[in-house]
């Protein structure tokens, strides 16, 4: 245990054994104000009884890029190549409009139907059970590693603040399980805000103390010009459709859309789209200790360490336990909504209608949690983060199915299944070629250029899906349309 130090230790273990200890109890406190009358249902604990208002719901659905995963990738990526780190803040602002357009519509046909997932929403437009199973299982594939990527997270905290082993992980997963076993959607939904207002803590201190040290921001950028803070020539077509695919895939995974149909009402989804991009801001701030780590001198044998390191390198240790401790909570939030939006695919999806329960949807999210771990402890972490790329690749696939599928056009479930298997195959082979990068070369004189991988393979599946739609339209109307 040399190394650690005890006030930075014990204030990261206050803070994150009190998420755990508050989100795990909120059922027990539910029954005790409503007098015995909150029985946990599948619904209920998978979705939280679809009655979130818009204050709930904003943490909950705009905390999903708030991640452990965002605050040291993001700053990362902006400490090793500059300017295209902040690919995230476009991607956030495409993503507004479509929340604001296209999700209130997938809320009223999950409300008015009593879908729980993408999966269910794809069987009622199409009326097919292969083409649902698919859905469900690429909504899988693709949270897996999201999961893993959050308890990668934690053990870096851990890491940084000098506990040996992966004993420290265990524990952390040991405390996920109990946390979303207990609270289903109402525990990261309550300690959501805990986790942002953290963050935001931790951020707001950190962009306004660091520069003061150094000579203000101008100082700042004019000691950052080696971290290339403006994009080169030929970036800007990568950086570019990089936010698209991103931005388009984003509410697509099933812990995303299952803080969506959460929601007690459209207009509470159409309210969150408005203030939403306040996130947005705190990310560009987040972001910005990239650069602020180079400044400090950070050296970091890997770039995940760079924030960590930042947070103890310039604040009191008690100070970096609480920074520490926002991104352990970071991952913790997260983490258990993507587990129950898996849960969700497996109990409604996968399973037959006889085994959907509760404990059903508990020991479903607590396997999805084990494999995750088992990919952390057994797997390195760029493990973890290629595999993250093909399941944003993959998950770009559902984009016809579920969206598409909501307008009037008479798509069949066989274009819709021949679409996905064309693109996924096109996208995985490129990722796999490309060596796991989110980019691939094209060219069609005179155009020439690298562009995302996901919007190829969206692009290569929805070309498939039209043409099987012109060659043989579907004889049935659509029959998901509220």
């Amino acid at each position: 245990m040399s190394g650690v130090n005890p006030w930075a230790l014990g204030v990261f273990i206050f803070f994150f054994a009190t998420t755990i200890v508050i989100g795990s109890f909120i059922q027990p406190i539910r029954k005790l104000l409503s007098r015995g009358k909150a029985a946990q249902s599948g619904e209920d604990w998978g979705l939280g009884g679809r009655q979130f208002g818009p204050w709930v719901t904003w943490f909950l659905v705009g905390g999903d890029f708030y991640t452990a995963y965002a605050v040291i990738a993001v700053p990362a990526l902006v400490y090793a190549a500059g300017g295209y780190g902040f690919f995230a803040l476009p991607y956030t602002i495409i993503v507004y409009p479509f929340i604001f357009l296209v999700m209130p519509k997938l809320w009223h046909i999950a409300h008015k139907g009593g879908h729980t997932t993408a999966a269910d929403i794809v069987r009622a437009r199409f009326n097919n059970r292969t083409l649902e199973i698919v859905v469900a299982i690429t909504g899988l594939v693709a949270v897996m590693p999201y999961i893993a990527l959050q308890l990668i997270g934690i053990r870096t905290v851990v890491q940084a603040l000098g506990l040996p082993g992966d004993i420290p992980l265990v524990i952390a997963f040991l405390s996920l399980a109990a946390y979303t076993w207990l609270g289903g959607l109402h525990a990261p939904a309550l300690t959501a805000f805990i986790k942002d207002i953290m963050i935001y803590i931790a951020v707001l201190v950190a962009v306004t103390v660091i520069p003061l040290h150094m000579g203000g921001y101008s100082a700042l950028f004019a000691s950052a010009d080696h971290t290339q803070p403006v994009l080169k020539a030929g970036m800007g077509l990568p950086y570019s459709t990089l936010a698209l695919s991103s931005a388009l895939a984003a509410f697509l995974y099933p812990h995303t859309l299952t803080g969506i149909l959460a929601a007690r009402s459209a207009d509470t989804i159409k309210q969150n789209a408005v203030f939403l991009p306040i996130y947005t801001i705190v990310l560009g701030l987040i972001a910005m200790l990239g650069f602020m780590a180079h400044v400090a001198g950070v050296n970091a044998s890997s770039t995940s360490l760079v924030v960590p390191m930042l947070f103890q390198k310039v604040f009191p240790a008690w100070f970096s336990g609480f920074c520490l401790a926002a991104i352990a909570v970071g991952a913790l939030v997260p983490a258990a909504v993507m587990a129950i939006g898996a849960a969700n695919l497996v109990t409604h999806n996968l399973l037959p209608a006889s085994k959907r329960s509760v404990n059903a949807s508990r020991y479903t999210a607590l396997a999805v949690k084990v494999g995750a771990l088992l990919c952390v402890l057994f797997l390195n972490a760029q493990f973890a983060i290629d595999f993250q790329l093909l399941g944003g690749v993959i998950i770009l696939q559902t984009f016809p199915a579920l969206i598409l599928g909501l307008l009037r056009i008479r798509f069949s479930a066989a274009a819709m299944l021949a679409g996905w298997a064309v693109g996924t195959v096109v996208g995985v082979g490129l990722c796999w070629l490309d060596g796991f990068k989110p980019i691939h070369p094209i060219a069609f004189a005179p155009f020439s250029g690298n562009v995302s991988t996901g919007l190829i393979s969206l692009f290569v599946n929805i070309a498939v899906v039209s043409l099987i739609t012109l060659v043989k339209p579907s004889p049935h109307k659509n029959t998901a349309q509220g």
